[in-house]
């Protein structure tokens, strides 16, 4: 065992630490125990060399300090002070790393180390950090001379907890002291990190460009475990940015990378990454098999962040399922992980998905005030995307509670948001209800669809949109909206074109309830397919029609049946030749309820 110190050179050294002192610091400073830094900190206090901060934490008077710091220069060997200085900063790297270990499972990140470092519950780890945070960053500026592995280990689990609380700022002070000390390794610990929080921020373009580089990096140094980390953060990005044919192949490159049993932990966090995307394409099997393998991993792993995350993401898939009690489940699950984590992001995010749950069961009122609520709570946490998707959620309440105008309006803010972070999915889906709604809107106050030029135009675009970034879903489901502004401006045979385009679209990715809507929208166009001659067009209509009625199935829309039953009373009384489309007038076209379940294999 070496040799203590002597009392007067030990209380020296506290001025090495440049925060103030707790009992943990000073033991690790003193190479001593818990209990006996502590009882020096009181003899110290008691001396009034120290002023009382907060429970076991001090503070040295600035005078003292000055004094302190001459001395320990004069009277300690310069080998002992990095020692000192070493020692503190292992002893808060350990903890900060079981810390973070805690929240985010056995990952490759957290040094190998997994015990819980007498913490008593996950609560008092998160405490101690968020007491500490401020004193551990103070603490990275005077590294010299301590090994680079503990400082990287510390940087690393400081990021993470900045990436947890929303702490750009300081995430930002950490990124200029591994600048400054320019070692590889930290560079790209902490350049991938701030890749992860311009992405939080919104700046999506950024975020790329600095995931790309970080990959590139990491790949040169040939550590397979940090490029697949940085290869599934930069997927995360493309799927921000609704570019999901690369998103699903940069996860993909990710888990090849993941494959070997060390990394399992990585590999669930990849793994519910690319479930988001493929539930996004319309993969809602696959989805849900990566989900079931990602809560596998977070759990086996350790992770309640991660399960937070993959409750959260199975939400969603329930949601297009149209299971809401299912999807509430999940989503309360979610929100509950991320309330023990302190993960206000996470939250934020679980309330706007909570609250499209209420309104997919009908309940537009509480609807639009969780949606207010979660607002907020999205621009606390300065997270630009969590408020453009709860506003373009807002905008279906609105329209639901028959606030069509403030819907509108709320769908025009969530196109600009998506527009400047350069996210092509949101802008197209906020294209599309913006068009259908504009649509809608005129048609109320004019009483016909013949002033939908600019409505068209918005669909137009979306169309357009989902085209480009492979949303099968998004494109069929648009078309039709097309084909209704057609239908209503007396272009037939523009308007069938397009219910032909919507089918093949839907039967591409086995959507049956989306294909039976183009069915039936066909068969009412039919009549009208040749101007004054509407006799052929209905005998065809009346055999589809029949065909329809008969080619029932569980995912097919309840509202659906009762307009195919009606239409058949009308095709049944004949259709004049000057009667123009008639399915408008008697409220037989997709309204948004339709789309918001995905009629796929269940897998």
């Amino acid at each position: 065992m070496p040799t203590p110190a002597p009392a007067s050179s030990r209380s020296s050294r506290a001025p090495s630490a440049p925060v103030p002192s707790s009992s943990a610091a000073a033991a690790a400073l003193l190479d001593g125990t818990g209990a006996e830094g502590a009882r020096l900190l009181r003899e110290l206090a008691g001396a009034g060399l120290l002023a009382p901060v907060r429970g076991e934490r001090y503070r040295l008077h600035d005078a003292v300090r000055g004094f302190a710091a001459l001395r320990l220069v004069e009277e300690e060997d310069a080998a002992e002070i990095a020692a000192a200085q070493e020692r503190l900063i292992r002893n808060y790297a350990e903890l900060a790393d079981a810390v973070i270990r805690m929240v985010d499972g056995k990952m490759s990140t957290r040094a190998n180390r997994f015990d819980g470092h007498g913490f008593g519950s996950l609560e008092a780890a998160l405490s101690w950090l968020d007491e500490e945070s401020s004193f551990i960053t103070a603490a990275l500026r005077h590294t010299e001379g301590v090994d680079q592995q503990t400082v990287l280990d510390l940087l690393g689990a400081l990021c993470d907890y900045c990436l947890l609380r929303g702490d750009l700022y300081r995430l930002g002070e950490i990124n200029e002291l591994a600048e400054a000390v320019g070692q590889g390794q930290l560079s790209r610990s902490v350049q991938w990190r701030t890749g992860i929080a311009a992405r939080q921020l919104g700046e999506l373009d950024k975020a790329r460009t600095t995931l790309t580089s970080v990959v590139s990096l990491y790949q040169e140094a040939r550590q397979d475990p940090g490029a697949a980390l940085a290869l599934c953060s930069l997927g995360i990005t493309l799927h921000h940015q609704g570019r999901l044919a690369e998103a699903a192949a940069r996860l993909r490159e990710a888990l090849a990378l993941q494959e070997p049993e060390a990394l399992a932990a990585d590999r669930g966090w990849t793994l519910h990454a690319l479930a988001a995307v493929e539930r996004d394409r319309g993969n809602l099997a696959e989805a849900s098999a990566l989900l079931d393998r990602s809560l596998a991993l977070h759990r086996e792993h350790e992770s309640p962040h991660g399960q937070a995350w993959a409750h959260f993401q199975r939400g969603q898939v329930l949601l297009l399922r149209g299971d809401v009690p299912g999807a509430e489940a999940s989503l309360r699950e979610a929100l509950e992980g991320y309330g023990r984590i302190h993960d206000g992001r996470g939250e934020a995010w679980a309330l706007t998905q909570l609250a499209r749950a209420r309104l997919a069961a009908g309940d537009a009122e509480p609807a639009v005030e969780e949606l207010r609520g979660a607002l907020a709570r999205h621009r606390e946490q300065e997270d630009a995307r969590g408020e453009a998707w709860t506003l373009f959620h807002l905008a279906h309440a609105l329209e639901e509670r028959g606030d069509r105008d403030d819907a509108v309006r709320e769908l025009g803010r969530a196109r600009t948001m998506f527009s400047r972070m350069r996210d092509v999915y949101g802008l197209a889906s906020a294209r599309h209800h913006s068009g259908r709604v504009t649509r809608d809107q005129l048609a109320a106050r004019t009483g016909g669809l013949r002033n939908s030029g600019f409505a068209r135009q918005l669909l137009v675009d979306a169309r357009a949109d989902f085209h480009r970034i492979g949303v099968p879903h998004g494109e069929a489901w648009t078309s039709l909206e097309l084909a209704v502004i057609d239908a209503g401006n007396a272009r037939v045979p523009q308007a069938l074109a397009l219910c032909d385009e919507a089918r093949a679209l839907f039967e591409g990715y086995g959507d049956r309830r989306g294909a039976d809507w183009a069915r039936f929208l066909r068969c009412t166009l039919l009549p009208h397919a040749v101007a004054g001659s509407p006799e052929p067009g209905t005998a065809t209509a009346r055999e589809e029609l029949a065909a329809l009625a008969g080619d029932r199935h569980p995912a097919r829309d309840p509202r659906l049946d009762d307009c195919v039953e009606a239409y058949g009373v009308v095709l049944g009384r004949g259709v004049h030749p000057s009667t123009p489309w008639q399915a408008w007038d008697l409220g037989m076209v997709p309204n948004r309820h339709a789309r918001e379940v995905l009629g796929v294999p269940q897998g």
